[in-house]
């Protein structure tokens, strides 16, 4: 794995901001913040996605304790819907910023856009989370967040197996959309589910 670039030239006030939950057929798309502390080391910081998920929920508890500020936002299935999932994201990510109980003098956001309503100085960082200790802890923040409240969802909806895909469109889940229908934390603007609703 490629060492993390140093944000140190930024100045110390730094935001990472990361997603999770744009591929997905149900539930909301989460976004993260991050503000670390320069003097409170966190060691393990990796790209959500090459981590077990006891070691995002072990990071998850650290990186909320000794980060210097965080911030979770959402963007509902509405908006999703309504928007389409690229400028849900966006939003979801600018609403975690703006969470921040430290205003950031720069931030740095996974991806090749920036979202428009971020109020401070910003730049998209392509792999971000694999360059950025910051945008990493984003990353497992979104992560754990977005996977803790799709599998509670599990339990309204046990027939679907969310807890075990997540929401995202694994044969089991798309044999169980075809078998029992759509549910209310379905995307509507999501080919699968739109092809089920057009019957």
């Amino acid at each position: 794995m490629e060492p993390f670039v140093s944000s140190v030239y930024f100045g110390d006030l730094v935001a990472g901001v990361d997603e999770a939950g744009r591929g997905p057929l149900a539930g909301e798309v989460v976004a993260a913040a991050v503000i670390l502390d320069p003097n409170n080391k966190i060691d393990g910081l990796a790209d959500s996605k090459k981590l077990s998920e006891k070691k995002r929920e072990m990071l998850f508890e650290e990186i909320t304790e000794k980060a210097l500020s965080y911030g979770i936002a959402s963007a509902s299935i509405e908006e999703i819907d309504e928007m389409n999932i690229l400028h849900a994201s966006m939003l979801a990510m600018s609403r975690a910023v703006d969470k921040l109980s430290v205003a950031p003098e720069y931030v740095l956001v996974d991806g090749n856009r920036v979202p428009k309503q971020l109020k401070c100085d910003a730049e998209a960082v392509v792999k971000g989370d694999a360059r950025h200790e910051a945008i990493s802890a984003a990353s497992i923040l979104a992560k754990v967040t977005r996977d803790r409240a799709i599998i509670a969802m599990a339990e309204c909806y046990p027939q679907y197996g969310f807890e075990k895909h997540k929401g995202y469109p694994t044969a089991v889940h798309l044999a169980a959309l075809k078998e029992h229908g759509i549910t209310p934390i379905h995307r509507r603007s999501f080919g699968p589910v739109k092809k089920i609703l057009e019957g």
